[in-house]
């Protein structure tokens, strides 16, 4: 007869750790519980489990120095890491340095169960030990314990530290920047740059040249060679965020990179060879435009190899609390204010909004919040205010046109709230156009001020004008 698996659990939270292990034994386990990290490394070793299930928070010996050094003395044992951290890193380190998976705390004992039979299973028909990768430090922060954000997780790290090309999708705001920069931080060439180009804030006719680079006197203005981000890019990391974005005839030179790996600047007829880590980024339905015949079908193949699926802000509210937490902490000391706090029932109303503009939108929302109150509290009114103000200057094709932003503020007119539907569609714009100028520039004004077609004087004096804080960057 078939003995039943054996699992150890490595767990110091008492009755949870209790009802853990129950709940697989009711599914058919064997368990053993212990709660100390270097017995629980011991006994692994020398003992035969089928799997380790272990907590981050360990007595004697932490979480991921168990994970590596188990990995390392059997690399074919299964290990799970769970843990209530809100902290990304952690299970992308996790995996780096062994754990088959991650999953987050409150562990959901069918998960559990559907995760162990996976592992085990791959365990048993295993050829080879698994070579252990280097640890990259994150350098930026992943915020996020819900379920939606464990799943991007264990994707990034299973996916990081290989040479693959990756595609990440997910709606406008929700962090695929952040998330390809992890991949690279956590890949083999995160000692080599990171090259990122934004291929919707280009205009057509430049993407080309970006990106391949010219030859001096390939057209009107070329007046010296020009090196492209592919050529910048050899042996590092090349990010094209908003790639759904690109002009097909473009699309066509790029497959042929992904291909051949070589390239051709333009007016050039050499090609040069480039060594390039490719990782992509859309909010765009590559399907939809495959049909429509706006993107080419074999690029899309070439650089849907591995998928990350950015979850929207309405998908992971549990999140929210720990964003708020950490923009204030983040702005609070770029503005110079100590320390920033905000009410319980402001957070509480932050939870229950949609966020059409997901995770920035949040960020845009607090750091307008935290100017306003300079310091003080900041109340569910500040927050509502605000995000009144953006929903009525919003203009997207689903929600609201600039026609019934119009009809709006007039018939706010009309009732009596506003003084008069000119001067308040005037404030609204130029306040709308005035802050996407700072947040797209990074709060550098003379980027802001070069865009808009004003002076830094000018540019300051509107901020004052429309309540925006003028120190939001440098010169």
């Amino acid at each position: 007869m078939k003995r039943p698996p054996l699992v150890l659990i490595i767990d110091a939270s008492g009755a949870e750790a209790e009802m853990t292990a129950a709940a697989l034994r009711a599914s058919g386990y064997e368990v053993v519980l212990v709660e100390d990290g270097a017995e629980g490394l011991e006994r692994a070793v020398s003992e035969n489990f089928d799997a380790v299930v272990t907590e981050y928070r360990l007595s004697g010996l932490g979480g991921l120095q168990l994970i590596a050094g188990l990995h390392l003395k059997k690399p074919r044992l299964p290990i799970l890491l769970v843990t209530g951290s809100r902290d990304g890193d952690v299970a992308i380190r996790a995996v780096k340095s062994g754990a088959y998976d991650f999953l987050p705390k409150p562990i959901d004992v069918e998960e559990l169960c559907s995760v162990l039979e996976e592992a085990i299973g791959a365990a048993r028909q295993m050829a080879k030990p698994v070579e252990i990768g280097r640890v990259y430090e994150v350098q930026d922060t992943l915020i996020g314990k819900s379920r939606a954000m464990a799943r991007v997780y264990r994707e990034l790290a299973k996916i990081a530290a290989t040479p693959v090309t990756v595609l990440i999708r997910g709606e406008t705001g929700t962090g695929k920047e952040l998330i390809a920069r992890a991949i690279y931080q956590h890949g083999h060439r995160a000692h080599k740059p990171f090259i990122a180009v934004n291929c919707a804030a280009i205009p057509e006719h430049l993407l080309e040249s970006e990106l391949f680079g010219h030859e001096k006197g390939s057209f009107t203005g070329a007046v010296s060679t020009r090196i492209g981000r592919f050529e910048q890019a050899h042996n590092a990391t090349l990010f094209l965020d908003e790639i759904g974005d690109m002009d097909t005839s473009l699309q066509a030179k790029l497959l042929r990179v992904l291909q051949e790996r070589r390239i051709q600047r333009v007016g050039g007829r050499e090609d040069i060879p480039v060594d390039v880590r490719f990782i992509a980024a859309t909010h765009r339905n590559l399907e939809d435009m495959i049909r429509k015949g706006e993107f080419r079908e074999d690029l899309y193949y070439r650089l849907n190899v591995a998928t990350i699926q950015l979850p929207p802000m309405r998908e992971r509210p549990e999140d929210v609390p720990l964003l708020v937490d950490y923009f204030l902490v983040r702005y609070a000391e770029d503005f110079a204010l100590g320390k920033a706090s905000i009410s319980p029932q402001a957070v509480r109303f932050l939870e229950q909004q949609p966020w059409p503009g997901n995770v920035r939108q949040l960020q845009n929302i607090l750091r307008k919040a935290l100017l306003k109150r300079r310091g003080y509290t900041i109340t569910e009114d500040d927050v509502r205010t605000l995000l009144a103000e953006a929903a009525a200057t919003r203009s997207h094709d689903d929600e609201q046109t600039f026609a019934q932003l119009t009809k709006t503020v007039l018939q706010r007119s009309i009732d009596g709230e506003i003084p008069g539907a000119y001067a308040e569609m005037q404030r609204l714009m130029e306040r709308e156009l005035l802050g996407a100028a700072i947040e797209m520039s990074d709060g550098n004004k003379a980027k802001a001020a070069r865009w808009l077609g004003l002076s830094r004087l000018t540019l300051r004096e509107k901020l004052q004008q429309l309540g925006l804080d003028p120190r939001l960057g440098g010169e």
